[in-house]
């Protein structure tokens, strides 16, 4: 039996591994990072802030630039970061960039009530793609409604929209109970009472509402809310690892605000030596062909015992 969570003891989380990985984790420092770079997963750092999002922004566009009339190509994009979606509107202005081929899947939204978080929601996803990055684009430059999917409770139209069209590459976050989307980690529920999921059984989950640990929905007051955390739902509808799989890239922002130094350490040492385990969702995209880590820099920072 694997051990209990030093967080939440009715679910499966980081720190039910083994102590050894979490140790070795705490070990790395920023050139550690860069050497857990391999076929198929490639760590890459930036040193301004002004560059990062830069960066982050132009895959959107990278991946807009590919779409034809015959093979229709989009990206996958998250709130959270959020600090691209402006500079995404402002390039394709600049550029001129006709999106009528293109395509965008929102990652994922809250659930209240058992419905999906509406336009009126102040933490709304699609909300937040809309105000700061979509309806900031020129008319005549923006994409057809139809291509803008954002994930619904009733799921099918969402997971259909899927095979519409390439995505060229899916980006991400992490959160502090490393999840991308909101692939948490599930609960210590049976059959699952010793040992969490297999990798390959976590893999078969597509675009579905899940439950949040709890730990998701502290940071998610934390970093949107000031902290305030009745005001977060405890459920969302996710993409999943299915239609993860189906993205050509897997691109993950790491800009220090939504993990800690410990939790990037963690996840980039588990794909990188490939150890999947679906107490840490992140880790089983150590099995996707073609995954990226972005840091910024100073978001590293250290693991050292600092008393404040």
């Amino acid at each position: 039996m694997r051990r209990q969570s030093m967080i939440a003891p009715g679910w499966w989380d980081f720190t039910t591994l083994d102590r050894a990985i979490l140790d070795d984790a705490a070990r790395l420092d920023a050139g550690d990072l860069l050497g857990l770079s391999r076929d198929g997963f490639t760590v890459k750092f930036y040193d301004t802030v002004e560059d990062f999002y830069l960066a982050e922004a132009l895959e959107y566009i990278d991946a807009w630039r590919q779409a034809t009339p015959s093979r229709p190509a989009g990206i996958c994009g998250p709130i959270g970061p959020t600090e691209q979606l402006p500079l995404v509107a402002r390039l394709v202005n600049a550029l001129d960039l006709d999106l009528r081929h293109c395509h965008f899947w929102g990652m994922d939204e809250w659930v209240i009530d058992g419905k999906e978080a509406g336009l009126d929601f102040p933490l709304g996803f699609a909300r937040t793609d809309l105000e700061l990055c979509f309806n900031r684009i020129r008319p005549e430059l923006r994409m057809p409604p139809e291509n803008l999917h954002f994930p619904a409770v009733d799921a099918r139209a969402y997971i259909a929209s899927w095979d519409q069209a390439r995505c060229v590459v899916m980006q991400g976050g992490q959160g502090e109970v490393k999840h991308w989307a909101f692939n948490d980690p599930p609960k210590r529920e049976p059959p699952y009472i010793d040992q969490p999921p297999p990798p390959d059984e976590y893999r078969k989950l597509g675009a579905r509402v899940v439950d949040l640990h709890p730990m998701t929905m502290i940071q998610n007051a934390r970093t949107s809310g000031g902290g305030v955390v009745q005001n977060v739902p405890s459920q969302a509808v996710s993409v999943g690892p299915v239609e993860t799989w189906k993205a050509e890239k897997v691109s993950i922002w790491h800009a220090g605000m939504h993990d800690n130094p410990f939790g990037m350490r963690l996840t980039t040492l588990m794909i990188g030596k490939r150890i999947a385990d679906s107490a840490v969702p992140m880790s089983l995209l150590a099995d996707h062909p073609n995954v990226q880590f972005n840091f910024l820099r100073s978001a590293i920072g250290s693991t050292r015992v600092e008393m404040h």
